[in-house]
């Protein structure tokens, strides 16, 4: 066996072994969960940190609580390469979710020094907190902190769900300065990045069944979400009430969601990038029952797309038909406000590593966008040449069914490192 095939497999069964410790260390059946900014993200933080410093990596803290484990460079003053993801998990969540990118950064610096690679340039292997919306509901919590893009406000006004306790007071448990943060302070100069590679398994199906071990990611879909949509009718006898006398608002719901329905297959057969969802539609149980034609439906609509204005042309086309179907049933459809997330698109050059590496590899890939949100977002907004790999796993995420092989681990590993060690030379 040559030399470099058991450098890669020590690598990878590094990886594996900071999986298990991960697991052991938050297991909440039926699967794990790591809180952000609790005891048990502390926690994997520390597991990350212990193997960085096998290989002489420097640890340090920003003031948000994010972990940087630092391999320097011979000139440190040249712009660093960052590689990482987010440790917390959803409640019963999977394994996989977020501390993929860790794990595989560490193996593949861990391999890297193995083979004795000398850095021009820093590498850094970021450890982010809370990205988790489940925990704190504002997005990329731990990243844009650090890019001081955290309103001032949201430090006190945001709580995490399952303490009520608000974010800062959860970062002052931690040692960490939410105070600092709100008054401006900031992290990271996007000048002192050279690039952000972000590791993460694919949250759906499309590797898995493709038969690809892994996926270069395009952009990330930007979002538009309508938290607090209601339609307005009539409760009425389902008996006594003739059709054209009712203001029904499922019947006028059912009528919208199709036509949402019909927006979608018009994007698809353009070829648009275009997902939706209605998460949430219901009546008020106080009040509905069998025999009564339902007087109010409430709903979310969750839409994402690379394209952001097709997300504002959509809303268009919906607010136009929520006053057209509810002249027709006789109710009134109201949207409400929308919040929106643009969407970020990948760096080119970045990518072309990254599919090169996998060619040069023999591991099979595809380009893809990625439908969920990740910190990538943050850092490619910000400027800095971003770009994400996916791995394929099996039963979706933020569930305990999670099931990335190790194997698929093992062959990212060189894909990563030879990505990373093209970036530390230039």
């Amino acid at each position: 066996m040559s030399m470099d095939n058991t450098i890669w497999q020590d690598a990878a069964a590094l990886g594996a072994r900071l999986f298990d410790e991960l697991r052991e260390m938050s297991l909440d059946p039926p699967g794990v969960t790591r809180p952000a900014f609790s005891r048990l993200e502390d926690e994997a933080h520390a597991i990350a940190a212990r193997a960085a410093r096998a290989i002489g990596m420097e640890i340090r803290h920003d003031r948000c609580g994010n972990q940087y484990m630092v391999w320097p460079g011979a000139d440190r003053s040249l712009p660093r390469v960052m590689v990482g993801s987010h440790m917390d998990s959803v409640a019963h969540g999977g394994n996989f979710d977020g501390a993929l990118g860790v794990v595989l950064g560490i193996a593949a610096a861990t391999a890297l020094h193995a083979r004795g690679v000398r850095p021009v340039r820093d590498l850094v292997v970021m450890a982010i907190r809370a990205e988790e919306l489940v925990w704190f509901p504002t997005p990329y919590c731990g990243s844009r902190m650090a890019f001081g893009l955290l309103p001032a406000d949201e430090y006190e006004k945001v709580r995490r769900s399952d303490t009520g306790r608000s974010l800062a007071e959860h970062m002052r448990d931690g040692g960490w300065d939410p105070d600092a943060l709100a008054a401006g302070a900031r992290e990271l100069d996007p000048a002192t990045l050279a690039a952000y590679i972000e590791p993460h398994i694919e949250q759906g199906p499309v590797l898995d069944a493709a038969g690809e071990a892994i996926g270069v990611v395009t952009g990330i879909r930007g979002n538009l979400r309508y938290r607090h949509g209601v339609i307005t009718g009539e409760w009425a006898h389902a008996g006594a009430v003739p059709r054209d006398h009712r203001h029904d608002a499922v019947r006028a719901g059912a009528a919208f969601v199709s036509e949402l329905e019909a927006i979608w297959d018009r994007y698809d057969a353009a070829g648009e990038d275009f997902v939706a969802t209605i998460g949430e539609f219901w009546t008020d149980p106080d009040m509905h029952g069998m025999t009564k034609v339902p007087g109010t439906v409430r709903f979310t609509i969750d839409m994402r797309s690379l394209d952001n204005d097709l997300l504002w042309r959509t809303d268009a086309m919906l607010r136009e038909a929520a006053v057209a179907i509810g002249a027709r049933y006789g109710v009134t459809i109201d949207l409400g406000e929308a919040t929106h997330a643009a969407s970020a698109l990948m760096d080119p050059a970045l990518m072309d590593r990254l599919a090169a590496e996998a060619e040069r590899c023999g591991v099979p890939y595809r380009r893809m966008a990625s439908g969920a949100g990740h910190d990538c977002a943050t850092f490619a907004g910000m400027g800095v040449p971003s770009a994400m790999l996916f791995l394929r796993n099996q039963n979706g995420s933020h569930n305990p069914d999670e099931a990335m092989r190790m194997e698929d681990f093992a062959a990212a590993l060189p894909v990563l490192a030879g990505t990373l060690e093209g970036l530390l030379k230039a």
